[in-house]
């Protein structure tokens, strides 16, 4: 098959693209349950010799649908496509999700976008699949039609891990409570946040001290607490103890992500470089300290904690 494509609009699809074998929803996380679905959708598609083929939404579709609750989302889109690009998918298909797309009966969408752009011989589904105006139709509706229109319907059920059922929101919940061992059995991986260094740090072009703020993140983040993590600024990789919260002992001081690194060498760095930052253990919540020097004192034994585990992962 050839390279990775993303093709962002249906005119995007070159034509004569020939059959495809394909899975349709968000995959925000990109987690154990998308995984094993899309395993599937390039496992027929080899037999098949098809093209294996994502087809997802940017925005969100509730981030369109319902903006004052969408949910905040586990990966940012690069990441999301780099993830589906890894399980070895031929094309992601990304229709940007609008008024005209919302509205479409999901009829409609079988037959223009499925059979007859992408001329779609067989479809991977969660058994909870829905999709269409309204979310009108599910897998009954779609086995039905591919009956009619010439394509199978696989369906799918939820993958559990460790006795839990995954699914994006599963994970949200895990993380937003500061879950990140239950969130690491369903992602499949640790927990992580990509960004970059804060504006008007003085970084220039070498890091020196061992402490990374990373800039405002619009994603998920864990609850306000301090985490054992790792850091990965550019190609290096470091242990870290990695603060999320308002600060309150000091007034003002407003919200950061800090991180304080604990094997820290200088390494270069700027306001540009990418910074990968992987929640591994929440150490303990916030707390208001009653003066600095009490506050310097539950840094030390944070730090030793977090020391101990990660000389227990070694």
């Amino acid at each position: 098959m050839s390279d990775f494509s993303v093709y962002r609009s249906l005119e995007g699809i070159p034509a004569g693209v020939g059959a495809c074998v394909a899975a349709i929803g968000n995959f925000d996380g990109v987690h154990c349950g998308h995984r094993e679905i899309l395993a599937a959708v390039v496992a027929e598609a080899r037999a098949r010799n098809a093209r294996a083929i994502a087809i997802t939404f940017d925005p969100h579709p509730e981030q369109f649908l319902f903006a004052d609750r969408a949910p905040k989302l586990l990966t940012p889109p690069g990441e999301r496509l780099r993830l589906l690009a890894a399980t070895g998918l031929d094309a992601v298909l990304v229709l940007p999700f609008d008024a005209e797309l919302a509205a479409m009966p999901a009829r409609t969408f079988v037959e223009e976008v499925l059979v007859a752009r992408l001329g779609l011989c067989a479809l991977h589904e969660g058994a909870n699949f829905c999709f269409g105006r309204r979310a009108e139709a599910g897998v009954a509706e779609l086995t039905r039609w591919g009956k009619e229109l010439g394509f199978v319907v696989h369906v799918h059920e939820a993958v559990k891990v460790r006795g839990l059922e995954v699914s994006s929101t599963a994970i949200r919940a895990c993380v937003a409570e500061g879950d990140l061992r239950r969130a690491r059995w369903m992602l499949g991986r640790p927990f992580a946040v990509l960004s970059t260094q804060a504006h008007g740090r003085g970084v220039g072009h070498r890091l020196v001290v061992p402490t990374v703020n990373l800039a405002d993140y619009r994603g998920l983040l864990p609850s306000f607490g301090v985490y054992g993590t790792r850091i990965r600024i550019g190609e290096r990789c470091f242990q870290a103890v990695t603060n999320v919260g308002n600060r309150p002992t000091f007034a003002g001081a407003g919200f950061s992500v800090e991180s304080y690194i604990l094997d820290f060498e200088p390494v270069e760095m700027n306001e540009t470089t990418p910074v990968a930052l992987e929640f591994l253990y929440r150490l303990r919540g916030e707390q208001t300290w009653p003066s600095p020097e009490a506050l310097k004192a539950q840094i030390m034994k944070d730090v030793a904690r977090a020391e101990r585990y990660f000389r227990l992962l070694a």
